[in-house]
């Protein structure tokens, strides 16, 4: 099987917190990978060590065959990255960050002009084209986020809770764009607490539980014995008596 990303004993620590403990996995190209775990498991420190915006303490990343640390601005050609906090520069407008985004890229303008067409409207977002991003909303910021993502038709997209914050038709139009890219042979690696939407449309998936690698492997086997939500609870952990708050009980 052909992998585009891999980590051999992948390692993160800040201070005394290991963010990311000894991490090993590989994610097969043309997949379409859920990376899950509870809040402070160590997904956003994997995906910033993947797209090169944090060095690992130790071990090693490979992405498209070519080390994170070696080869940052050859990887960051090749893919395509919606932080979960959008990383937007806020005195643009939209048509002004695709703009530079594209060009960024080396993409011809006559392109980036289609291409942004195509996506402002795939988004809905025409009608703010000219505004600036800080009077975005949430929602408008992720949907230019990921906008930024694919202008450039990356090998792999990397979204860090990219439905977080979109109303039901952005999020269907979201997911119908990720499973079109799939379908092209690109591969999509993205963290969500929405689980039923990951086990609808992974079909590989990785269980992060303090750092450590929990579970892995496709969904249909991950899922075999139980749904996708009840194999994340056990994976990462839940307490056995359920929390309750003492004046509701009755």
């Amino acid at each position: 099987m052909d992998y585009c990303i891999e980590t051999i004993e992948l390692t993160r620590v800040f201070e005394r917190v290991t963010a990311v403990d000894h991490l090993t996995m590989r994610v097969p190209r043309g997949s379409f990978f859920g990376f899950l775990g509870p809040n402070g498991a160590g997904k956003s420190t994997t995906i910033r060590i993947l797209t090169g915006m944090l060095l690992p303490t130790s071990g090693q990343a490979l992405v498209l065959g070519m080390d994170v640390v070696r080869h940052p601005i050859e990887i960051k050609r090749r893919i395509g990255v919606a932080p979960e906090d959008s990383a937007l520069f806020e005195n643009l407008t939209a048509l002004e960050y695709l703009g530079f985004v594209g060009r960024i890229h080396g993409l011809p303008g006559s392109v980036i002009r289609a291409r942004i067409d195509e996506l402002l409207a795939l988004t809905a977002l025409e009608k703010a084209a000219e505004v600036p991003v800080f009077e975005y909303s949430q929602g408008m910021r992720k949907k230019l986020a990921l906008c930024a993502a694919l202008i450039h038709d990356p090998e792999i997209i990397f979204l860090d809770e990219p439905f977080e914050g979109l109303d039901a038709i952005a999020s269907k139009t979201l997911r119908n764009v990720l499973e079109q890219a799939v379908h092209r042979g690109r591969t999509v690696f993205l963290t969500s607490h929405i689980l039923q939407i990951v086990e609808r449309l992974c079909d590989y998936v990785g269980i992060l539980h303090r750092g450590r690698l929990a579970a892995l492997g496709k969904m249909s086997e991950i899922t075999a014995r139980a749904g996708l939500e009840e194999i994340f609870v056990e994976t990462a952990g839940a307490p056995e008596n359920e929390p309750r708050l003492s004046w509701l009980e009755t």
